[in-house]
């Protein structure tokens, strides 16, 4: 999720069960982040469900959660309902603002696709700068 490679290669992409999952990105410090960005599978014309952006101090996210984008609308994620847009998923990826939020660790969820009740990630990218 964390190698750079954002192309649609099965070899390039981590697939999970059904069900809401989620990856998570250990920056190593607390950092200020202006974007995140991201890229589900896009081989298909399809739209990746209950995509949540989630941004932490806690490795556990239990406490000082921001959530950074959320279009899950009927909550069945658990992660509270959202008001974002769904979005067909492309090979330029999904850009988050990260409104300057400081935190170490940022996590994504997903939720299944219109085609599959699966999951696939390729790419995570947090784009920001050390904290002071």
């Amino acid at each position: 999720v964390t190698d750079g490679k954002k192309e649609a290669f099965d070899s390039d992409a981590i697939e999970m069960r059904s069900g809401s999952q989620w990856v998570q990105v250990d920056l190593g410090a607390s950092h200020v982040i202006y974007a995140v960005a991201l890229w589900h599978d896009h081989r298909y014309i399809q739209i990746t469900r209950d995509v949540i952006v989630q941004v932490s101090d806690d490795p556990e996210f239990k406490t000082g959660v921001t959530t950074l984008y959320n279009n899950d609308r009927d909550d069945s994620s658990k992660q509270g309902a959202g008001t974002d847009k769904e979005y067909f998923e492309t090979k330029w990826g999904k850009i988050v603002d990260g409104k300057a939020t400081k935190a170490r660790y940022v996590r994504g969820y997903s939720k299944g696709t219109s085609l599959t009740a699966l999951n696939c990630w390729q790419e995570l990218e947090v784009f920001g700068e050390p904290a002071k």
